[in-house]
């Protein structure tokens, strides 16, 4: 691929956007579902249980494919792997809004995160080649943009489409915009250097991996519906924990390993990867709680409640720019370390919120929390690829990437999960939904989840202090 001193800052920055395009619309693929699941239930003439599955089947096949398609783009070349993706996702995107049968769907869902997976895997390798060494963490801040905004901006868009149009077109919008940034890859990204070197793909490697994110991702799923202590959830964690330790061993001594595990002994990569994995899960325990706060406790109109979300992701798409520049003027690891302790003040915020908290305090502890999560992300992934090594920076990217969603995943399970233990200890049996006409045991429900988050963030915080002590070392 061509060096960035080829390209202009205008190039780079438009490489940036088209990452970003498909970056945003496949992590809004992961959300986008949910609000549309009834409909689609109903339309489908499947039970809701059912419905489901076309969400974790998505983020399934995504986290087991990262690694796989990161490794390939460190071989073949992240541009390439990258368009390829583009032109998977789209073809996805058409067949999932064909109304089928769940087959059909489930299908067409994991055609999707094939595609998704691909561009996922590489699209921070890319920004990291392309963009020169000043321009880099304004180059993480962008696609961490379009990441976050991804990520949270789900519900809003999927109501806003289907209070105009059928549940399919939460997948078609998908195409215009994916054949859009299809035609503009193919003027703007640089040419891929031919390849002379022969492909080594680690299947069984492939194949271990995969299973394990099944496994464990599946064992959540069955958890949630008959409780984490319940024998089959059990059975699939002690299963997945003997699969990773398998795929462990394969890779140390196979030839041309799926992940190189040597990238971990590089202690800045690996922390930086820990604590965008607990910054990511300790965000969604806002993304889960909210609607409950507003919608049944505040008894607030779906439509209002969605405005009051909002403030999360527009306080980070105006921080995350800014962040980017900060973090190219001063040292990364002070900007990171100083954003997470905004965070964790923001977090402390929701514990003492109560039923009657007025609802622009709502509103600046969301955009609080999500401002300072900009200023996190963007250093934080900044300093997470120069610390891998150039020949890894697509395997590098697929882990950043497996962490986000690994972390999301957990978040969404940790909270519900620390909600429903102190509402069902408070209620004297076990229940698993909004409590009606217990407003307190709700509220105290909530403190408690959002203590455990900001738990999660104090360990990040810690995490990061260590990292800007290894740091401070280094320099004497």
């Amino acid at each position: 691929m061509s060096t960035n001193a080829q390209l202009s800052p205008r190039r780079v920055n438009l490489i940036l956007v088209a990452l970003g395009m498909f970056t945003f619309m496949s992590t809004l693929d992961a959300s986008i579902v949910n609000i549309a699941l009834p409909v689609m239930a109903h339309d489908l003439s499947i039970p809701m249980n059912q419905a489901t599955w076309s969400v974790s089947i998505y983020l399934i096949t995504i986290s087991g494919l990262l690694t796989l398609f990161g490794n390939l783009g460190d071989q073949l070349g992240k541009i390439r792997v990258f368009k390829w993706g583009t032109y998977v996702f789209t073809f996805g995107s058409l067949l999932a809004g064909i109304s089928l049968g769940l087959g059909f769907l489930l299908f067409a869902r994991v055609v999707q995160a094939i595609g998704a997976a691909m561009t996922m895997s590489n699209s921070f390798g890319i920004s990291t080649t392309v963009a020169p060494a000043n321009m880099r963490a304004r180059a993480m801040a962008t696609i961490a943009m379009f990441v976050s905004l991804g990520s949270i901006a789900g519900p809003a868009v999927g109501g806003l489409i289907l209070s105009l149009l059928k549940w399919p077109f939460i997948f078609w919008i998908n195409v215009p915009l994916g054949i859009l940034t299809i035609i503009l890859g193919e003027f703007i990204f640089p040419k891929n250097q031919r390849r002379t070197a022969p492909l080594v793909i680690d299947w069984i490697g492939t194949v271990i991996f995969f299973s394990m994110i099944a496994v464990f991702f599946g064992g959540i799923n069955i958890a949630q519906e008959q409780g984490f202590g319940a024998l089959l959830p059990i059975t699939t964690y002690i299963l997945s924990i003997l699969l990773l330790i398998g795929f462990i061993k394969w890779e140390q001594h196979t030839i041309r390993p799926l992940i190189d595990l040597s990238i971990f002994k590089e202690k800045m990569f690996t922390l930086s990867v820990i604590t965008s994995f607990l910054v990511f899960a300790s965000g969604f325990f806002i993304n889960v709680l909210l609607p409950f706060y507003l919608e049944n406790l505040r008894q607030i109109q779906p439509g209002q409640a969605g405005m009051y979300m909002m403030s999360y992701p527009l306080a980070m798409l105006i921080g995350t720019p800014i962040a980017g520049v900060v973090a190219d003027r001063f040292d990364r690891e002070y900007v990171t370390f100083f954003a997470l302790t905004g965070i964790t003040l923001g977090m402390s915020g929701w514990i003492l919120m109560t039923g009657h908290s007025p609802l622009y305090m709502v509103v600046m502890l969301s955009a609080w929390t999500g401002f300072s999560t900009a200023f996190f992300n963007s250093p934080n992934n900044a300093i997470t690829m120069s610390n891998a090594p150039k020949s890894q920076l697509g395997v590098a990217g697929a882990i950043n990437a497996l962490a986000r969603n690994v972390g999301m995943i957990t978040g969404t399970t940790l909270v519900t999960t620390m909600l429903y233990i102190s509402m069902s200890k408070q209620m004297g049996h076990q229940i698993t939904t909004y409590p009606i006409g217990h407003p307190t045991v709700f509220i105290n429900g909530l403190h408690f989840a959002m203590f455990f988050g900001m738990f999660l963030v104090l360990i990040a915080w810690c995490l990061t202090g260590y990292r800007l002590i290894l740091r401070l070392q280094s320099k004497h």
